[in-house]
């Protein structure tokens, strides 16, 4: 475990993980100011939500933010097509936060495919509405339902959505994103998976290696600093034989920190 996560688990205990969270925030502001502006400049066209949304969901770099929103809407299509054609589609952004992805997906995808946005979060859908054109965004709770017809959607993806959930809120999450998705259509999913163990303490990773899922919570479910690691063994008893499993590719150590594992399910 990294001296980085040992004080992370030091100011979570003492409540005060929020608060330095908004410290690191207002640094990394001051740090990026210059380098944001000049991107702002560059791209006098292009929509940007307020500073902390970015940081809360992402980085808090303009240009990183919106060339890797844009390689991941081609990163998705280009996963799913080996398995499915993506056209007449309608497609799901499961915990779309501002629109980091789904505001790519219209012009990456195309072919009559039908765009759609969720969150739990009302400032993220209410500027994700009024800046984000081509797609439809509805808000939901921490807890299910989505305001979507059962069997409506030919694909759902959530990017790091069940990495800042609670073990019940997979159960009943996954089987509302089952009854969300048509028969035969696509989960596309990350999680936490082996290469982050290293970051795990003694504890957690005796639990980690007995297959049940670990959680480091202490702070509001399904904020960025509520973390959820989950061993594979603990993702295939979620299926619970509902979805078939067209490809797992484990993470991997990256220059930039620990890639996330990814799921590509559909539905039986």
């Amino acid at each position: 475990m990294s001296l980085k996560q040992k004080a992370a688990k030091i100011l979570r205990q003492l409540g005060l993980i929020y608060f330095v969270d908004y410290i690191r925030f207002s640094i990394v502001s001051f740090q990026n100011s210059a380098r944001n502006k000049e991107f702002l400049k560059e791209n006098p066209n292009v929509a940007f939500p307020p500073p902390y949304m970015i940081y809360e969901t992402f980085r808090l770099d303009y240009r990183r933010y919106y060339e890797k929103g844009r390689l991941s809407a081609e990163w998705i299509k280009n996963e799913v097509s080996v398995f499915k054609p993506l056209v007449n589609w309608h497609i799901l952004d499961w915990g779309c936060g501002p629109g980091r992805v789904i505001r790519h997906m219209p012009e990456i995808v195309g072919n009559g495919c039908y765009f759609y946005g969720s969150d739990y979060n009302a400032d993220y859908i209410k500027w994700c509405g009024g800046h984000i054109p081509g797609v439809t965004f509805k808000k939901n709770e921490l807890d299910p339902p989505l305001q979507f017809n059962s069997d409506s959607m030919d694909i759902i993806y959530g990017i790091s959505i069940f990495t800042h959930l609670s073990e019940s809120k997979h159960i009943e999450w996954f089987g509302e994103l089952m009854r969300v998705v048509k028969k035969g259509g696509i989960l596309f999913i990350t999680t936490h998976g082996d290469v982050v163990r290293e970051n795990l303490t003694d504890e957690e990773c005796k639990i980690y290696d007995e297959g049940k899922l670990v959680v480091r919570g202490k702070v509001k479910e399904g904020h960025r600093m509520y973390t959820a690691y989950q061993p594979i063994s603990f993702m295939q008893r979620l299926l619970d034989g509902r979805a078939k499993i067209l490809k797992h590719k484990p993470g991997t150590k990256q220059d930039w920190g620990y890639e996330q594992d990814l799921w590509i399910l559909e539905k039986l």
